[in-house]
């Protein structure tokens, strides 16, 4: 057996040297060759690790920038800069390989981002619209609200431009979270605030309706009362509307009045 193993050490010691007899010395490899054999493994390196570089992943939405130091920056151009930061907020979530769900988005952040678009050009209602008709079509209640929210705290800056977005807040509230009381709230705010000639008096009397609606009848006549005695009402149009609405809730309230005796 040990002669055996002997033997093969001895064939096996054979076979290593006439391999190693044929094995070529480095130099002897043309240079062309080795240029060659080297680029090919930088470009495996490089192609690898741009590969993994490359794997999409999502980024998180960073905080809003300060208004003020980018009106600096933007050298004194701010409705631009606001332009652009509403551009590139929308397009967030439309990353590299990547496609984020509005819902996936931190909503403070969002918000954040929103109010320096209003902040940077306050006679912008792009900021608004975005608010109220993109970022609050999500399917989750919580966001939904802090955007109507976000359109009620930034209406009362300025009522008669930007009663529309909250005109379609109070809809959302009424059509979408099933909530009349924040319905009302919003549409109030409307018909308390924007009293100028350019709201229409859909806008200012959508209070009345929810009223109405709600069952709230003393306070909807008591409001088309206010409305009527105010003198602030010049739209024919609109006074034949409170006028009628006034005589529906009047008969109305006589019904409920003969279902109680």
């Amino acid at each position: 057996m040990a002669a055996r193993q002997s033997g093969s050490a001895r064939r096996l010691g054979r076979v290593g040297r006439r391999w190693q007899g044929r094995e070529r010395p480095l130099a002897s490899v043309p240079m062309g060759l080795r240029i060659l054999l080297l680029t090919i493994l930088t470009l495996q390196i490089g192609f690898s690790a741009i590969k993994d570089a490359a794997r999409p992943t999502a980024e998180r939405l960073p905080s809003a920038p300060s208004a003020d130091w980018l009106r600096i920056a933007s050298l004194d151009d701010p409705l631009l800069v606001s332009r652009l930061a509403m551009l590139w907020l929308q397009a967030f979530d439309n990353q590299p390989g990547v496609s984020l769900p509005l819902k996936a988005l931190d909503y403070a952040r969002v918000e954040g981002w929103l109010a320096l678009g209003l902040d940077l050009d306050p006679r912008s209602e792009y900021p608004l619209l975005v608010a109220t008709r993109i970022y609050a079509m999500v399917q989750d209640e919580q966001r939904v609200r802090r955007m109507l929210e976000f359109a009620y705290r930034r209406f009362h800056e300025a009522p008669d431009t930007r009663w529309r977005w909250l005109a379609h807040a109070s809809l959302m509230a009424k059509h979408r979270l099933r909530d009349l009381p924040l319905a009302l709230r919003y549409a109030r705010a409307i018909t308390d605030h924007a009293t100028g000639d350019t709201v229409p008096y859909w806008a200012r009397d959508l209070s009345v309706i929810l009223l109405a609606e709600m069952g709230e009848l003393e306070a909807a006549r008591g409001l088309i009362g206010a409305l009527l005695e105010s003198g602030t009402i010049r739209d024919g149009n609109e006074l034949r509307f409170l006028e009628r609405k006034l005589e529906e809730i009047e008969a109305m309230a006589s019904e409920v009045s003969k279902t109680r005796q």
